[in-house]
């Protein structure tokens, strides 16, 4: 793969694309998304081709789970910043009575839309075309997507690597100070980082990853479930053969996790101190 196949961060939401295709062709496929090929176009399938996409499988499914899960909580309303080519509205069970609201940059809002016209989500879908670095635009949009709500659970898939810690720190404080009951993420320790830029960092380009740290970063914030990437890749033979001993390592972080640095997983937040209701409905549970 040349550099120029990752021209811009936009690029990475067809290269993910690339992966769910990819992964959705396989017999014992983790999860389906008939969409993801014509999403993803001829140049999102050449960089998940020439790639490692088990890290990002993995982190769909562990995702997909903890959004089922929190569903099943009493969750009302999803918001889906950096959306990309996210298609969970129309793969996943989301109940008909939940608003997902979905915001991204201009441009690949729009290509989105046109490659999705005609199909069907389950959910009611309310797309916005927002900057996320513009705090102003940010919380102007936020207030739009919680206005009504009860329960709200923020997705922020694949964001914040490519965030500086200070835009990430704004952001955390920004989600805090807001309406929000639950926020979901992947999270990536700095050894992580470090070894995807080093590994990837050709074909990454000007989308390399900037942020990564421990979990004790999110100040206000209390981690309410923790998933590790390496153990779920090695329970369901996505990982390197080398790393399928991670298999029969802890869910969590050996040590405290929130002071880890050397763990990688599906993460969701609550605000500290908030209290968590009973789930109403039957939870759907990541495979342990």
């Amino acid at each position: 793969m040349t550099e120029s196949l990752m021209r811009d961060v936009s690029d990475t939401a067809r290269w993910v694309a690339g992966f769910r295709a990819i992964e959705s062709a396989r017999p014992d496929a983790l999860f389906r998304d008939p969409l993801a090929a014509a999403l993803a176009g001829p140049r999102g399938a050449a960089m998940a081709a020439a790639t490692t996409m088990w890290p990002t499988v993995v982190r769909t499914k562990l995702l997909d789970d903890l959004i089922l899960d929190t569903l099943a909580r009493g969750c009302d309303r999803v918001i889906n910043l950096a959306a990309g080519l996210d298609t969970r509205p129309y793969r996943l069970p989301i109940p008909a009575e939940i608003d997902w609201y979905e915001a991204d940059l201009p441009a690949l809002s729009a290509y989105k839309e046109s490659v999705l016209a005609g199909e069907r989500a389950h959910c009611r879908r309310v797309v916005a075309q927002v900057d996320l670095t513009d705090s102003g635009a940010l919380t102007d949009f936020l207030v739009e997507a919680t206005a009504g709500a009860g329960r709200v659970l923020v997705l922020t898939e694949g964001l914040l690597p490519y965030l500086t810690a200070d835009a990430v720190g704004r952001l955390s404080t920004l989600l805090r100070r807001s309406p929000i009951s639950w926020w979901l993420m992947d999270h990536w320790s700095p050894g992580v980082r470090y070894g995807v830029n080093r590994t990837l960092g050709r074909e990454l380009g000007s989308a390399k990853w900037h942020f990564a740290s421990s979990l004790d970063f999110f100040e206000g914030w209390t981690v309410d479930a923790a998933h590790s990437t390496f153990r779920a890749a090695a329970r369901w033979r996505r990982s390197p053969l080398s790393l399928r001993g991670s298999a029969l390592l802890p869910d969590h972080a050996i040590g405290p996790l929130e002071r880890s640095r050397l763990w990688s997983g599906a993460v969701r937040l609550t605000p500290a101190g908030a209290q968590e209701p009973p789930a109403h409905r039957t939870s759907q549970e990541t495979e342990r």
